[in-house]
C-alpha cells in the first residue's frame, strides 16, 4: 500500500468528535485534579496537607479514563495525550509511592520540556514535526509549518520555566490553581495569537467543483 493510501486509510478510521467534547477530554483530568485538591479534606476526610496525594491518585485515574474515552469516541489515541497520560501515571505513581509531592510538581516541567525538545530537535534535523500532529486540521506551506513549530517549541519551554518558578516560589494550592486556571488560558491565548501566521501560510483547498 502506498504512503498516501495508508494515510487516507488511517484518516478514515478516525471518528469526528464535537470540539467541546474534545476539550472536555483534554481539560477534564486537570479540572478533577483541582477539585480533589481543593476539597479532598472534606470529601475524603484526609488532612489538608494530604489533599495533594488524594488528588494525584484521582488525576491518574482521570487521565487514563480520558485516554480510554478518546480511543472509544475517536477510534484513535492522540500522541500528546498518550505522552501526557504516561508521564502523569509515572510521576503520579512516584508521588504516591514515595509520599513526595515533588514528582507531580515537576511533571509539567518535564512534559513541556520534552515537547519543546522534540519540536525544536525536529527542526534541527529539517523536519517540522508539528505537521504530523496537526496536518488533519491545518494545511500550511513548508515555511508556515517551520515557523509554527519553532514558536510552539519555544512556548513549551516557557511553560516549563513558568512551572518551575511557580511551584518553587508559591504555595501548593496556588501551584495547583495556576496549573489548571493559568496554563490553559495562556495556551489558548498563544494559540489564537498564531492566527495571522496560519492565515498567511495556509494552503487554500480547491472549492467544490473547481478543476
Amino acid at each position: 500500500m502506498s504512503e498516501t493510501a495508508a494515510s487516507a486509510t488511517e484518516a478514515a478510521k478516525k471518528k469526528p468528535i464535537n470540539p467541546l467534547l474534545k476539550l472536555a477530554l483534554e481539560f477534564g483530568p486537570l479540572a478533577v485534579f483541582f477539585f480533589a485538591n481543593s476539597y479532598g479534606d472534606r470529601l475524603f476526610g484526609v488532612a489538608s496537607d494530604r489533599r495533594i496525594f488524594v488528588a494525584t491518585g484521582i488525576f491518574i485515574a482521570a487521565s487514563l479514563l480520558s485516554l480510554a474515552l478518546s480511543k472509544l469516541l475517536m477510534n484513535h489515541l492522540p500522541r500528546m495525550a498518550i505522552v501526557n497520560a504516561v508521564v502523569v501515571t509515572v510521576f503520579g505513581g512516584l508521588t504516591i509511592a514515595l509520599d513526595d509531592a515533588f514528582f507531580i510538581k515537576v511533571k509539567p516541567t518535564i512534559v513541556n520540556a520534552l515537547f519543546g525538545c522534540v519540536l525544536l530537535g525536529g527542526l534541527w534535523f529539517g523536519r517540522s514535526l508539528l505537521a504530523l500532529v496537526l496536518d488533519a486540521v491545518l494545511q500550511l506551506d513548508e515555511e508556515g509549518w517551520r515557523k509554527l513549530t519553532l514558536r510552539w517549541g519555544l512556548f513549551f519551554f516557557v511553560l516549563a520555566a513558568l512551572n518551575e518558578v511557580v511551584w518553587r516560589t508559591q504555595t501548593q494550592d496556588f501551584w495547583v490553581a495556576f496549573k489548571v486556571w493559568g496554563v490553559m488560558p495562556l495556551t489558548m491565548i498563544f494559540a489564537l495569537a498564531q492566527t495571522p501566521l496560519i492565515l498567511k501560510h495556509e494552503i487554500k483547498r480547491p472549492e467544490a467543483g473547481e478543476a
